[in-house]
């Protein structure tokens, strides 16, 4: 088993990627603790992962609710190997029609918390410890309507080569998964039925080269090998689990005759 002995955290944890990361990471002999917002989806998660799994109520953008849920697993747990900084969200903010307030939040959630996630962990990380940033394909795509989106995603990219030279000296890793379309929750709120959902899936899936949204399975295989030793010389990089859509779109169905 790749984490044997191993404690991470994973912030986000009780759905989609991040609870999918969690299995995962069980599986493979880690103890796991996993934050979120919401008490019951959290016990539920708890339940399905087992005794070497605790749910903490933290909102990762109250740092004093981060620090106090790190304080928590390590005194369940002991010391972090492992850090997934995977809570984000998403937001609409088109140039022209976008509040102050609804900016500033994606930018607090997905930016700040992150960073505060990590500085909260670090008196509590082992050295040669691995910490994985969940960024995004919308951070290069210019999809309309994601400046704050895109911003955010593109500074945790930035923000992630900047914590890599400076734990460096420490052995610890940081890097980056940023995720394409993938199947999770996340898409409700634009999908709110298991019809509009396919709709909109097969749409994007014309813009994908391999032509199918991603597996949240597939992203947490990329988070395990992150965090591994099987990454032992991997630093500061961002890979993307996106079928293509980044590094060759014009494969993508929509271009093909």
């Amino acid at each position: 088993m790749r984490l044997a002995g191993k404690t991470a955290l994973i912030t986000g944890g009780n759905s989609g990627i991040g609870l999918t990361t969690a299995r995962l990471f069980v599986a493979e002999g880690a103890r796991v603790a996993i934050t979120g917002r919401d008490r019951t989806r959290l016990d539920a998660a708890v339940a399905e992962l087992g005794a070497n799994a605790i749910g903490i109520v933290a909102d990762a953008t109250d740092i004093a609710a981060t620090e106090r849920a790190v304080a928590e697993t390590v005194k369940k747990f002991g010391k972090l190997d492992i850090i997934f900084a995977n809570a984000g969200i998403s937001g609409f903010t088109p140039v022209g029609g976008t509040s102050l307030e609804v900016f500033e939040t994606v930018l607090k959630t997905n930016v700040t918390a992150v960073f505060f996630t990590v500085q909260a962990a670090l008196p509590h990380l082992n050295d040669n410890a691995s910490v994985i940033l969940n960024g995004s394909v919308i951070s290069v795509l210019g999809n309309p309507g994601y400046a704050a989106y895109a911003a955010s995603k593109a500074g945790v990219r930035a923000m992630a080569r900047v914590m890599a030279s400076e734990l460096s000296p420490r052995g610890i890793r940081v890097n980056v998964v940023s995720p394409g379309g993938t199947s999770t929750p996340i898409w409700k709120s634009a999908a709110p039925t298991p019809e509009a959902m396919a709709g909109l899936e097969a749409r994007i899936a014309r813009t994908i080269p391999l032509g199918r949204f991603g597996k949240p399975e597939e992203v947490a295989k990329t988070v395990l090998f992150l965090a591994s030793d099987d990454a032992s010389n991997v630093q500061g990089q961002e890979i993307f689990v996106d079928g293509g859509a980044t590094a060759s779109p014009a494969g993508a169905p929509i271009y093909r005759a």
